[in-house]
């Protein structure tokens, strides 16, 4: 079980996300620095207590028109091996000091394989979503819409490629493969794929509500 700490991260979730995400090839440029708020998300538990696993939505209101981005972050103690991040260019947000644990490196989470297990784990009914902000407390508002029987058994190492359109991250597996998407701009009217997949809730500044695919596992055999 993950505690959720009540204090402070120096420098905070947004201000490296506001750094960081200009960087990413599917970033919609605004002719402005990003002018992040949060706008929803929630958490997975890492088994082992060691990763903290978090799926935030972040609202830009730089532009014309707000855009609302999903950044999945994994928070470390120490830093992840360059080699297990799938290949992935800038895996690392940067690090922050919080004032209870110290010292954290933050990670996109699609280059870090504790995450993705993790969905995996929540995909098959293994895992159970938690609330972003609250310690040892489910998110009944997130949906898992899983898969027909067992996913094969990964294999690995992933491969994580970038994209304008998001983020897939390959998986090889005893019988066939996966790939993982991981949606990077949220739509208000984006539909359900007829795939496994997670679907959560996310609000924009005015604050009307909206659904859309976080996740979504695509298995070949």
């Amino acid at each position: 079980m993950a505690v959720v700490h009540r204090t402070t991260m120096s420098p905070g979730k947004l201000e490296l996300l506001e750094a960081w995400l200009p960087t990413r090839p599917w970033y919609v440029p605004t002719g402005s620095a990003p002018a992040l708020s949060k706008a929803g998300g929630f958490r997975l538990d890492d088994p082992e207590g060691e990763v903290g696993i978090e799926f935030m939505a972040v609202t830009d209101g730089s532009g014309d028109r707000p855009v609302t981005y999903h950044v999945p972050l994994t928070y470390r103690g120490a830093p992840l091996d360059e080699g297990h991040t799938g290949g992935q260019v800038s895996a690392l947000v940067g690090t922050s000091e919080h004032g209870v644990l110290g010292r954290r490196w933050i990670y996109d989470g699609a280059g870090d394989p504790v995450l993705v297990a993790q969905v995996l784990a929540l995909l098959e009914g293994h895992a159970e979503p938690q609330a972003q902000s609250e310690t040892d407390t489910p998110d009944p508002s997130v949906t898992r819409h899983g898969a027909d029987g067992p996913v094969p058994s990964p294999t690995g190492p992933n491969t994580v490629a970038d994209g304008p359109a998001g983020t897939e991250i390959a998986i090889p597996a005893e019988t066939g493969s996966l790939t993982l998407t991981v949606a990077r701009v949220l739509e208000p009217s984006a539909p359900t794929p007829p795939h496994p997949c997670v679907t959560a809730p996310w609000h924009l500044p005015d604050g009307t509500e909206h659904r859309s695919p976080f996740l979504t596992l695509r298995v070949s055999l």
